[in-house]
């Protein structure tokens, strides 16, 4: 037998759906590919929040620096954003932690527990606005 062969014949006939348009994740899936999303965006805004903070702690100039970054619209903007991630992270962390004690593993349960994170998210979402502007 030569290398290049191959040990299992894969039948050529597979359905290949490749449309992402066509393809719907359940509630749970979407929960879980955020909660990654969201702790990839918080470990990016580390260094912007270092970033301002060094600048802040530099000198009083530095402050004051700092403090008209963070009194624009955009940086503001920025700002409950990242708030709102990490929100989004910690609560979905939390239900991925009860998740692996033994609760909210079947589907209807797991379902439930989505929305409730994506509800809870969205109400510290709004503290978070609250507390920016």
């Amino acid at each position: 037998m030569e290398l290049s062969e191959p040990l299992v014949k894969v039948k050529k006939s597979r359905p290949v759906n490749l449309d992402l348009q066509t393809i719907r994740f359940p509630i749970t899936a979407i929960a879980s590919i955020m909660h990654r999303v969201s702790g990839v965006i918080t470990f990016v805004s580390i260094g912007i929040l270092l970033w301002l903070l060094n600048l802040s702690l530099s000198s009083p100039i530095g402050f004051a620096q700092a403090a008209d970054h963070i009194d624009g619209f955009f940086v503001t903007f920025i700002m409950w954003g990242i708030l709102t991630v990490l929100a989004y992270h910690i609560v979905v962390g939390i239900r991925h932690l009860m998740m692996d004690m033994g609760y909210f593993e079947e589907l209807e349960s797991g379902t439930h527990s989505a929305k409730v994170a994506f509800a809870i998210t969205a109400v510290l979402s709004l503290l978070a606005g609250v507390l920016v502007w």
